[in-house]
């Protein structure tokens, strides 16, 4: 740690938490002014080249477990100490590591913020936090004025003030603070990616994206494990409660924060029936399930408009009985391709054929995706896929994200997504809840990069 010993990142760490250290910004909802930056932008940024990326993890129970395996599979990577409340689960982690052949990671547990007493080493770089989403603005704001760079799970922040607070220690103390996005490493949104910066869609003009997932079954995890968290989310918010996984990779599309930004949204709900009725089925008539007040409305439709007037659909859903879809939709003037199932209709330059040899119309869909991962595959996943998927991870797009994370870091590279990314992504939800409050009228975005936004590159197409 740098110019700060453990004294003083204590009780930094603990102003922090009681909402103490303070900026001069204003938090209003509804501005896109925003105050003179605490520091530079972080848009681009190029960190110190690690030889070795020293790790440490806060939260391992279930997200977390996986990212200690992947990362014991990762070259040029050592695991230094992992906290999490929960003992059996940390132990697990521990023993895992151990059984890999590499030194034990030294455990920190006991309570709430024991955390802190690992953000207080000087021998870690960076910190993999995988917790309940309320502790993930803190522990990163936390991690990144301990001078350790945070990577955080899905969502980055639940409020305005903490995105703001998360920009604004960001760019003050020049650490990256990425929100883990994995399915922007998937091999359909990859090559989609691709296809979009070789034009084939023509100039983009609607995006459709959507986390359709049904997980009432969550419900029935009572004491650990996911549910016993997010199933109170369903009680306290009306709103896209998880926007990132669809939007994430339709913003790369779209180059939002690179070129253009997010404007405004307006957002409905349906009623929210679903869950209650599970509880009333699955659970005994005087179980905690059952006096729940459950408010999220079981669907979600979000429409956002950007500075260039692109229009995106966000759907949110994991209540319904119905089939897992994330949409990744994108609608350009020459064409679309259409995720769950994977689909694509071209106007011209089109890789369909009739069967007799002739262009296949744009009114037909094309369900066979070979000969575009032919010819598109992304140059990432055709040097890194086998890997990845050997490795697992949602079809291997968690390893990659994560290899990906340390070669940038290795190779002295900017990140694929930055602070502002995981604030404009994460903020829908919030921003839905307020436009519900309003009978839908239009909320106006925050603009996170300060105007940095139309000097930011599109994101590149690299390779491994």
């Amino acid at each position: 740690m740098k110019d700060l010993n453990r004294r003083n990142f204590l009780k930094v760490a603990g102003l922090t938490a009681a909402g103490l250290v303070t900026t001069k910004m204003s938090y209003a909802a509804q501005s896109q002014q925003a105050a003179p930056p605490l520091g530079k932008s972080v848009m681009g940024l190029v960190a110190p080249k690690l030889d070795t990326v020293r790790v440490g993890f806060i939260g391992v129970g279930e997200r977390g477990y996986g990212h200690v395996q992947h990362f014991c599979h990762l070259e040029g990577v050592e695991i230094k100490a992992i906290c999490d409340t929960h003992q059996e689960v940390l132990e697990r982690a521990v023993e895992f590591v151990s059984k890999q052949g590499l030194n034990k990671p030294t455990s920190y547990t006991g309570s709430e913020h024991a955390y802190r007493d690992l953000l207080s080493r000087n021998d870690i770089d960076i910190v993999i936090i995988a917790t309940p989403w309320e502790w993930h603005a803190p522990m990163a704001i936390d991690t990144m004025e301990s001078g350790k760079h945070a990577f955080v799970e899905v969502p980055l922040a639940l409020t305005i003030e903490e995105c703001w607070q998360l920009v604004d220690t960001a760019e003050r103390t020049q650490k990256n603070c990425m929100m883990m996005e994995n399915v922007n490493y998937g091999r359909d949104e990859l090559m989609v990616l691709n296809m979009v910066r070789q034009g084939l869609f023509g100039e983009l003009l609607h995006g459709e994206a959507a986390y359709i997932h049904e997980l009432r079954w969550q419900m029935k995890e009572i004491e650990h494990k996911t549910g016993s968290w997010r199933t109170y989310w369903h009680t306290k918010r009306n709103g896209n409660l998880y926007p990132t996984h669809g939007l994430g990779p339709v913003s790369q599309y779209m180059n939002i924060n690179r070129g253009d930004r997010f404007d405004y949204l307006t957002s409905m709900s349906s009623p929210a029936l679903g869950r209650q009725r599970y509880a009333q089925r699955e659970f005994p008539s005087d179980h905690e399930r059952n006096q729940l007040h459950y408010i999220n409305g079981d669907i979600n439709t979000t429409l956002i408009k950007t500075i260039k007037g692109r229009t995106i659909m966000v759907q949110h859903d994991t209540t319904t009985p119905r089939p897992y879809s994330r949409h990744n939709l994108i609608q350009g003037t020459n064409g679309v391709f259409a995720g769950f199932p994977n689909r694509i209709a071209l106007e011209t330059a089109s890789l369909s054929k009739n069967s007799d040899g002739s262009p296949q119309s744009y009114h037909q869909w094309d369900t066979d995706m070979n000969k575009w991962y032919a010819k598109y595959d992304h140059p990432l996943w055709q040097q890194m896929g086998v890997e990845a998927q050997l490795n697992g991870g949602h079809g291997g797009m968690d390893f990659l994200m994560l290899w990906r994370m340390v070669y940038c870091l290795r190779n002295g590279e900017a990140l694929d997504q930055d602070v502002y990314d995981g604030a404009a992504w994460s903020v829908v939800s919030i921003l839905s809840e307020q436009s519900l409050k309003n009978r839908s009228q239009s909320v106006t975005f925050p603009d996170f990069t300060r105007g940095m936004w139309q000097q930011g590159k599109p994101l590149g197409i690299v390779g491994a």
